[in-house]
């Protein structure tokens, strides 16, 4: 029998089983497709079922089966395998061919033999920087990180100024055609000039934009290469002539910062620690911060096995923790080194955003986060653009199963007209997030985060009238118990559920609010012990930078009586 090249042969063959029923001598006889592609004990049931055979025979019918599938299909094997030798020995099929072949196949399915999976690129870079953000090399990381995002902010500095010329001529020529309406002029003219300058708008947005993309292309390359050189140059000292003229780290650091072709000088770093922010520059303009407010706390929470844990509470701009400063006082390098140092640990830090249910960057927080992450390169991630269109793409997938769920659920059960109106409002928003579900960016380029949680929320928050059971809260829940399987030990959260305050938060309503959240926040870090065992962590409550002291300091006298702060005692005895 030839065999077939890659192909397996059907065969038909009869299975006979002999059995005696009192005095009648009785025969199955069963034709089989070989090689047989059902299971020995489903066709040995599916016989008895549709043969009516008697229980007695049932263990002796599924033993004889079982044989006789197993014998003829050695057969067939036997006999394909004899065809394939033969063959071979024909020169019909190539040994050195089918030898590599088998070689192959041995080596992608047995682990020991496979060859080692090369690392990738992100994973070689990773290891490199975390090396030598450890080294004394560090300063000169820094350093470079900090030129970058000058050079970065002052090219954003040129866009905003000329798009501001721009809008004040267009302004201008709008000014000037309005005052000749309905005289030389119709309406047509009118939107025909608002048109021509909502394109030049868009050229000279496109341009500034692409040219920004490609300074910041050129920047990662650089930094990467850059970085890549100056470990090897470490590691391998004797191949460096720099190295062998002089052992020293300057000389070896500035033949490296000439290798990427960097023609700015450095701004040296000095740390002088201090408790004050800086003043934040942005758009050519300096704003004088409002005083910074903090209280910290360190309680112990658990029913038998207690952890240790440190509170803060901050009055602050949340996105003072993601802004980088140009003048370098105040201890600003300590926390930048600290982010670094820990940006491939098991000790990152988090930062909760409130946002929309749009997954964009065009307004409000998101707008502003989005400017600030633009502003240094980040070395290590995709940009945010780049990492909102993944998420997007991620929740169109997430939207398509659960309406595709919803849609079944709907047919086997008869619903409501409310739930029906709700879930048509949720197929027309297929791009959008719910309030209480969040999305999740990483960053290396930010101040003092490593993760940002854009949580959704809607108006409701800013109403008084929230529990428990709201989806804000249940999205920190959610939150915090990804920082439990994701090794962030420090979150901020914002304590009132928003970034602003407005006319109707009053006393009444902020103190409700935050011991809403404080005793919510409670609960969630005591179920983290069970998430993780019991790790120490770090939470930081932030409030608006326009809250009064004195409403600050009542929120600090509430968080110890909720979280129940440890004290020292002191015990005196009389003698």
């Amino acid at each position: 029998m030839k065999a077939n090249k890659g192909k397996t042969c059907t065969r038909e063959r009869e299975f006979s089983y002999k059995f005696n029923a009192g005095n009648q001598h009785l025969v199955l006889t069963v034709p089989l497709k070989f090689p047989v592609q059902e299971n020995a004990s489903h066709l040995h049931g599916r016989l008895m079922l549709l043969h009516n055979l008697p229980c007695f025979i049932e263990n002796d019918l599924k033993q004889s089966l079982s044989q006789f599938i197993e014998g003829e299909s050695i057969k067939d094997y036997d006999k394909e395998a004899e065809a394939a030798l033969e063959a071979v020995k024909s020169g019909e099929v190539d040994m050195h061919q089918l030898a590599n072949a088998w070689a192959k196949a041995y080596t992608e399915t047995t682990l020991e033999h496979a060859r080692p999976e090369e690392p990738s690129w992100d994973e070689d870079f990773a290891d490199v920087y975390h090396d030598l953000i450890h080294s004394p090399a560090s300063e000169t990381l820094l350093n470079l990180e900090h030129n970058y995002f000058v050079s970065i902010s002052e090219l954003i500095s040129e866009r905003d100024v000329e798009l501001k010329k721009l809008r004040e001529r267009q302004g201008a020529e709008m000014d000037k055609v309005m005052q000749e309406l309905g005289k030389s002029l119709t309406d047509q003219d009118v939107n025909a000039l608002a048109a021509q300058h909502f394109e030049s708008q868009q050229v000279l947005e496109n341009k500034w934009t692409s040219e920004l993309k490609q300074s910041t292309a050129i920047q990662k390359q650089e930094y990467q290469e850059w970085v890549i050189k100056l470990h090897q140059d470490l590691k391998n000292p004797n191949n460096s002539s720099i190295r062998n003229r002089c052992g020293t780290w300057e000389v070896l650091i500035q033949h490296a910062i000439s290798y990427c072709f960097i023609c700015t000088q450095f701004e040296e770093i000095k740390v002088q620690p201090s408790q004050l922010r800086e003043s934040v520059e942005g758009n050519g303009r300096i704003y004088e911060e409002q005083r910074q407010l903090e209280e910290s706390f360190t309680i112990h929470l658990g029913a038998q096995l207690k952890t240790m844990h440190n509170l803060r509470l901050l009055r602050a701009d949340i996105l003072d923790f993601c802004k980088h400063k140009r003048n370098h006082r105040s201890g600003v390098k300590l926390h930048r080194l600290q982010t670094a140092l820990s940006l491939y640990s098991t000790s990152l830090c988090g930062l909760v955003l409130l946002v929309d249910n749009r997954i964009s960057s065009y307004s409000g927080i998101k707008r502003d986060f989005a400017t600030v992450c633009q502003e240094c390169t980040d070395f290590h991630f995709p940009g945010i653009q780049e990492q909102l269109e993944i998420v997007q793409q991620v929740v169109l997938y997430a939207r398509a199963q659960r309406s595709s769920k919803s849609k079944r659920q709907h047919d086997s059960v008869n619903r409501n007209g409310g739930n029906e109106e709700k879930s048509k409002n949720i197929e027309r928003n297929q791009s959008n997030i719910l309030p209480g579900e969040f999305y999740i960016t990483r960053h290396s380029n930010l101040s003092e985060i490593h993760v940002a949680f854009h949580l959704c929320v809607d108006d409701n928050v800013r109403s008084g009238n929230i529990t428990a059971r709201d989806p804000a809260i249940m999205g920190l829940r959610n939150i915090l118990k990804v920082c439990c399987t994701h090794d962030i030990t420090t979150i901020s959260i914002p304590l009132l559920l928003v970034h602003d305050m407005s006319e109707e938060m009053t006393i009444p309503w902020c103190l409700k609010r935050a011991e809403l959240v404080f005793k919510c926040v409670k609960g969630f870090m005591m179920e983290m012990a069970s998430w993780d065992g019991g790790i120490s962590r770090t939470v930081q409550f932030l409030v608006p930078q326009t809250i009064s002291e004195e409403m600050f300091y009542q929120l600090s006298n509430m968080l110890p009586q909720i979280f129940r702060v440890s004290s020292t005692l002191t015990l005196t005895s009389k003698h």
